[in-house]
């Protein structure tokens, strides 16, 4: 098989050093990785990275480069010749390219509206994610749907009969969907910009200002946030809480403008998206401030902690988890400067570097006795991809600065990294830490969970 990997760094430096020179190998099962040989590397791109895969018919080798731009370069290799040489489909980073098949027929699946014929559509019981495989080997195709209140299950698809076949359904006790209600809304930012946002919540709430509110955002990096289901999540809204998801700038919810309205010196758009959500929580009459938490991951955690040196006053409790908290040099650490397409890096120009001394979450704290929430800052000591001293940091300066009489934690993970592979064990400890400091600064008790 192929893989991506970074040489190793040196010793005393795998958590800081930054990461060069990604190169593809191919590794034959049942032999050392010391004799693993090299496939494709570009010694001309230090920052480049690369990922190998192979045509269906295994005959092409496909090699993806990216990190330098919203889109990826793409080349391909004859793998039933030795001796061939790569081909360069696409050099730049300009344009999204992916691969739909080396010798295409058939039908081409999408998601929206093409110029072919449109066969069907398939009917979901609410605002959802779903995603779609087909091969060439099986007539059906597969597709995965679920929901912040459906768990995930597996559909096999009849084209001809146009009708859904249940393969597998994940069970989750306790839980019945027709129990909870997702709406989505389109609530107005601070420039006039109407921003998307699902909330979900157990049927029968009502909009008297005493629920607790639980506001996720991300807006980055062309990512669009999809409804999912978490299990964890169900914990909230079993006991009453609303979960609020907002899809801001920044992502990839309605195409390249909308990211980059939320990239280097619009970042300011997401931090406005996020706080005005917050506002449209408290103006609709769902809940007050002393109700509200926010909380957010990497980007988010920035976004979470950005949001909070703005307006203290909107919020209860912040959540930032292994967050990008020192704007100034977080393209000097591990994978940090492939952010710089959305950052920008204070070593661009004097402009771009007081924009980003202008947010830094490390930068902008306020020390004047301005009453900050409880804040619980996440991290792990093994992260290479936000290395855990943007949080000592961050965390240090709020704790050393005049914000009030609320907490200001620091929850340090051991071996643990940014969040993937995370054991299940792990994952609990961190979810009963959050939810108990959660519940607690906002003064209620959760009922036992089923």
């Amino acid at each position: 098989f192929y893989y991506s990997a970074y040489p190793r760094p040196e010793a005393g430096k795998e958590f800081s050093n930054a990461n060069e020179f990604h190169t593809v190998y191919y590794h034959r099962l049942g032999t050392p990785q010391s004799e693993d040989r090299v496939v494709y590397e570009n010694r001309k791109e230090p920052l480049h990275f690369h990922q190998a895969d192979v045509t269906e018919d295994g005959r092409f080798l496909l090699v993806q480069g990216g990190g330098q731009g919203f889109g990826n370069s793409l080349y391909v290799k004859d793998l039933s010749n030795p001796a061939s040489e790569w081909v360069t489909i696409e050099n730049g980073m300009d344009i999204v390219l992916s691969v739909i098949d080396t010798t295409p027929d058939g039908h081409l699946l999408v998601y929206t509206s093409a110029d072919g014929k449109r066969i069907c559509e398939i009917e979901f019981p609410t605002y959802g994610a779903a995603s779609f495989s087909a091969s060439k080997k099986n007539p059906e195709v597969f597709y995965a749907f679920s929901s912040f209140t459906y768990p995930s299950a597996i559909y096999a698809y009849d084209t001809d009969k146009q009708a859904s076949t249940l393969v597998h359904a994940t069970e989750v006790a306790g839980l019945n969907p027709d129990d909870y209600m997702t709406e989505q809304v389109f609530y107005t930012s601070k420039d006039g910009t109407k921003v998307p946002m699902f909330i979900t919540y157990k049927k029968g709430l009502k909009k008297d200002g005493t629920n607790p509110v639980y506001l996720y955002g991300y807006g980055g990096f062309n990512v669009t946030l999809n409804p999912g289901f978490s299990a964890s999540r169900m914990f909230w809204l079993e006991n009453g809480g609303i979960y609020a998801q907002a899809n801001l700038r920044g992502g990839a919810e309605y195409g390249d403008a909308w990211h980059e309205a939320g990239t280097k010196m619009h970042k300011q758009n997401v931090f406005d998206d996020f706080i005005s959500a917050g506002e449209h929580m408290v103006s609709e009459g769902w809940t007050t401030p002393r109700l509200l938490t926010i909380e957010g991951g990497s980007n988010g955690g920035l976004l979470v902690g950005a949001c909070v040196n703005q307006r203290p006053d909107l919020f209860r409790v912040a959540i930032p988890r292994v967050g990008v908290m020192d704007m100034m040099r977080y393209h000097l650490f591990t994978i940090g400067w492939n952010w710089a397409s959305d950052y920008g890096t204070a070593d661009d120009s004097r402009e771009m570097a007081q924009y980003l001394l202008g947010y830094s979450p490390l930068h902008t704290i306020k020390n004047d006795g301005t009453p900050y929430p409880a804040i619980l800052v996440t991290t792990a000591d093994h992260d290479d991809r936000v290395v855990p001293a943007h949080s000592f940091k961050y965390a240090a300066a709020l704790q050393a600065a005049n914000t009030g009489s609320e907490p200001k934690l620091i929850r340090i993970d051991s071996k643990a990294g940014h969040g993937a592979g995370k054991p299940i064990s792990k994952q609990l400890d961190e979810w009963m830490d959050i939810y108990s400091f959660v519940f607690h600064n906002l003064g209620r008790t959760p009922a036992t969970a089923k």
